[in-house]
């Protein structure tokens, strides 16, 4: 895959670069990436288009430089978190929209993508040095007795990951952790990234409106704070492991 001169840095974190590359976006992993995970990422993508929902279009899957690398249509538009930042005025309109957004995605089903629990356990037990026997044993206790569902959830699902285009269709980006689960659990993941980034006063709108549409109790998202949070501490964030083991820690105690 060939990177164009003039190609612009959109997102740099320590594990990838994603780059503004003309008419694609490459996202461009590091060589200790496990090739498996960035093509489940792949795959994840093109089974949410294979649902019926909007994504970029994938376009290229390959190496740049020795590191893996795939590239997918542009889409030209501005992120939901850009138009809030532009029109703080306007911002319960795009979280409004956000969370019609979020709902619609749930509507849709996708029988092969990874299941939620399946996926949560996996997290949860990887972290003996994080969290000791009693603690994953009681969360993975109440992750087997929350309500299974089969809708697509996107596991990240925040304002920065949705594009508006000019004429109002909303595209979803960042399909790594797609599942297919409860609902709520992907609520419950919105609602804990709003806080981490600062944002607690939108975090506290964005659940209020999330389970007034979806017609369930915050109780019933609240109820997945403590096991998305250990899931969460998985990803080995080390800046964000305070923050999240209080959280664990306030819903192991209920």
């Amino acid at each position: 895959m060939k990177l164009n001169a003039d190609k612009k840095v959109l997102v740099e974190r320590s594990n990838k670069v994603v780059y503004d590359n003309g008419d694609t976006v490459v996202k461009v992993f590091s060589g200790n990436k496990p090739s498996a995970d960035i093509l489940n990422e792949v795959l994840n993508l093109s089974r949410a288009e294979q649902a019926g929902i909007c994504v970029p279009s994938l376009e290229e899957i390959s190496k740049v430089n020795d590191c893996w690398a795939f590239s997918t249509k542009k889409v030209e538009g501005k992120t939901i978190r850009q138009l809030i930042q532009e029109h703080p005025e306007k911002e319960d309109e795009y979280l409004d929209k956000f969370v019609d957004i979020e709902l619609d995605v749930h509507a849709h089903k996708a029988p092969l993508l990874t299941h939620q629990k399946d996926k949560f356990t996996r997290m949860i037990n990887s972290i003996p040095d994080v969290l000791n026997e009693t603690t994953r044993y009681e969360l993975l206790l109440k992750l087997d007795g929350m309500k299974p569902h089969t809708k697509v959830c996107h596991g990240d699902f925040v304002p920065s990951n949705i594009i508006l285009t000019k004429d109002g269709t909303a595209v979803i980006l960042d399909w790594a952790h797609a599942t297919q689960g409860n609902g709520a659990a992907d609520c419950a993941i919105t609602y804990l990234h709003l806080l981490l980034h600062g944002d607690d006063a939108l975090a506290e709108k964005y659940i209020n409106l999330y389970c007034t549409k979806q017609g369930c109790t915050r109780q019933y998202v609240h109820d997945w704070l403590g096991i998305v949070s250990a899931a969460e501490l998985a990803r080995g964030r080390v800046k964000d492991t305070e923050f999240l083991l209080k959280w664990v820690n306030v819903f192991d105690a209920m």
